[in-house]
């Protein structure tokens, strides 16, 4: 080794000049990352000016240097190992550019790593955000000046934070054309964890849950259990979470997952996704038509991080960036093969923020890695987890955690995806068998209400018309045994065959005899309740037939309720069929109620039925309202009830009798 000038030549100044200019951006992004280390910044920033004078001083000398045989190179080479290898204290060989180009065993050791690791990576991935610019200025100095620096820094170690104060010596190496920086690292200290020396506990650890990770040294067998036991209780509780519904439901499923993994394994976790097959609009109006043949686009769908404010604004401006074509989640999306960055080298591993900073800068996350998100057919979106090194990089056993719980999520997702297509189809199916809208029927005010299950995601048995008859208009209330495609199928000629009927049929027991007769070839029965109404000045002959069905009930102006008959047996059973009749005269203010037998059999938590007397109660307490606000009334007192539980399909059907009008 030997000293070299200082002059510049006009390339090498060129050069000097584009890294001054790139420190001094890191510099700045050194300032605004979380917790900042202030001073040091400072400190490297007077370096950055110095170092730009002696550029200025150097500018146009011209470098001199010795040279030598290859031998006399060869042999300095080996003196520089033997001395480098046994040194007491931990070095690290760098080239010009501060990539590792040797460690010997101290250093390696320091870092809980082995020198093949090391070797060849950015010497300042090993550094914990706060002090990478400082150090990348420092080593520039040393580098250029040929002074000897010293900095404090923060290694991540493989189980905790090592703080260190560094040593930065310009050597020239026989047959280098460019100087070399040797770092020892002094008396190194581990982060005080309340005074008590040791590594601060883990993430959730106190609470018995997080990262284990050993206190100082190699791992116990009692340690490494440690950590093999939280990973199978962040998988057990992952389970619980993403199955803890009674209808899969994908936004919570992501949500919940992405929370778990930012409270036991990272710091920060960021979930992505496709659009469901076929697609949403929206996002596609958004995000820009995707290229034929291109992999579709990953949207961003929840950021979870610290709680701080800082990190929640943070959260908030992150989860509107989408994923790059050029970032890890999209690499991975892409390939189908999980990634594991356990120090983090490119700062834009995960994109740029808005305001043009790195990701990895603006939330000071010095390891990532990244799982795709897949069914077994095909990826579906990816999970990317990022930590500060606070509690050592991520490990391979972390990486396998993380792509199990993706396995999950995505069986999750596609369960979710699916039941969600179904009930599409089904809410589809279920608005082509009611009304659009109910008829103006003079002198009388129709009111209607229908509630899905909860509970599946069929399209349901129940149906209600109002329509013309031969002498004046009717209504029928239905509801078809079963759910699905096969029921709607009955639904639908229950329900046309009605409104045919009635037109050359008055009476309800002749309609209902011809539905009967249509539904014989059909598996499944009906039950049903139709009325007839005949209008007279001021009041309203209903005949009333009856199928099987829960009877109509009749609310009169002063408050008065009582039930119609009820009789008949269900729609397509028997060919000898007979309905249950009645008929009621309907006065001003008089009100007719047709009901499924969902709003009887809704249940409360100890499996008690609503039924007759609560439903007569409801309506009681509405008498005097309009008929829409009457089953508003009902609906409520139900949902109330059952704490919106509807184990079957609900409708009602209202019909006022309404003062004349002098039109």
């Amino acid at each position: 080794m030997h000293d070299q000038p200082d002059q510049l030549e006009p390339e090498s100044l060129l050069r000097e000049v584009s890294d001054l200019e790139g420190r001094i951006g890191e510099l700045r992004q050194a300032a605004g990352v979380p917790e900042p280390d202030l001073r040091a910044t400072l400190d490297a920033a007077l370096v950055e000016l110095e170092l730009a004078l002696t550029v200025l001083r150097t500018m146009g000398g011209e470098q001199s240097g010795e040279s030598g045989g290859s031998a006399a190179a060869e042999n300095e080479r080996r003196v520089l190992r033997t001395v480098f290898q046994d040194a007491p204290v931990p070095l690290f060989l760098l080239d010009r550019t501060t990539n590792v180009r040797r460690v010997n065993r101290q250093a390696a050791e320091l870092l809980g790593t082995s020198s093949g690791y090391v070797s060849g990576k950015q010497f300042t991935a090993f550094c914990d955000m706060a002090t990478r610019a400082a150090v990348r200025s420092q080593l520039a100095a040393a580098i250029r000046t040929g002074r000897r620096r010293r900095v404090g820094v923060r290694f991540l170690g493989r189980d905790h934070p090592i703080d260190a104060v560094l040593t930065f010596a310009r050597v020239w190496i026989r047959g280098e054309p460019d100087p070399m920086i040797v770092v020892a690292a002094g008396p190194t200290t581990t982060r005080a964890d309340d005074g008590a020396g040791g590594a601060p506990a883990s993430k959730g650890q106190a609470a018995g849950t997080g990262r284990a990770r050993p206190a100082d040294g190699g791992p116990n067998d009692d340690e490494a259990v440690a950590t093999i036991v939280h990973r199978m209780d962040v998988l057990a509780t992952a389970s619980e979470l993403l199955l803890d519904e009674p209808v899969f439901n994908e936004t919570v499923a992501v949500r919940r997952c992405a929370r778990l993994l930012a409270a036991e394994l990272a710091d920060w976790a960021f979930i992505d996704l496709t659009a469901p097959a076929g697609g949403n609009p929206s996002a596609a109006a958004q995000g820009g038509a995707t290229r034929a043949g291109a992999a579709p686009a990953l949207r961003r769908q929840v950021v979870m991080g610290p709680e701080d404010e800082r990190s929640v604004e943070a959260a908030r401006m992150l989860e509107e960036v989408d994923p790059a074509e050029d970032t890890l989640p999209h690499n991975v999306f892409v390939t189908r093969q999980s990634a594991l960055r356990p120090h983090v080298e490119n700062l834009d591993v995960l994109g740029m923020c808005p305001d043009g900073l790195p990701v990895c800068g603006k939330i000071g996350v010095t390891s990532v890695l990244s799982v795709p998100i897949e069914d077994g057919d095909r990826a579906i979106g990816t999970i990317t987890l990022a930590a500060s090194g606070e509690y050592g990089p991520f490990d391979l056993m972390d990486l396998g955690v993380v792509q199990r719980l993706g396995r999950y999520l995505a069986l999750v997702i596609r369960a979710a995806r699916l039941y969600r297509r179904r009930a599409e189809v089904a809410d589809t199916l279920q608005a082509g068998l009611l009304p659009k809208s109910l008829p103006a029927i003079p002198g009388v005010s129709v009111a209607a209400r229908y509630l899905t299950s909860t509970h599946g995601a069929e399209v349901g048995g129940d149906f209600y018309d109002v329509f013309r008859t031969e002498n004046g208009w009717g209504l029928v209330l239905g509801d078809v045994c079963g759910k699905g495609e096969d029921a709607a199928a009955v639904t639908a000629t229950a329900r046309h065959c009605v409104r045919l009927a009635s037109r050359w049929k008055a009476r309800p027991a002749d309609v209902l005899g011809i539905v009967n007769e249509a539904l014989l070839d059909e598996d499944r029965f009906v039950t049903a309740v139709m009325a007839s109404l005949t209008l007279e000045t001021e009041r309203i002959i209903v005949s009333l037939g009856t199928a099987g069905h829960p009877p109509a009930i009749i609310v009169r102006a002063d408050g008065v309720i009582r039930s119609a008959s009820r009789g008949g047996v269900p729609l397509g059973l028997f060919e000898d069929f007979e309905a249950g009749l009645d008929t009621i005269d309907l006065s001003v203010g008089d009100t007719l109620i047709l009901h499924s037998d969902g709003v009887l059999e809704a249940c409360d938590m100890t499996r008690q039925e609503f039924g007759q007397e609560r439903l007569l109660e409801a309506l009681a307490g509405h008498a005097g309202k309009p008929p829409e606000e009457m089953l508003a009334g009902v609906e409520r007192a139900l949902l109330d009830y059952c704490d919106s539980d509807l184990r079957d399909d609900v409708s009602m059907l209202a019909l006022r009798v309404e003062p004349p009008t002098l039109d």
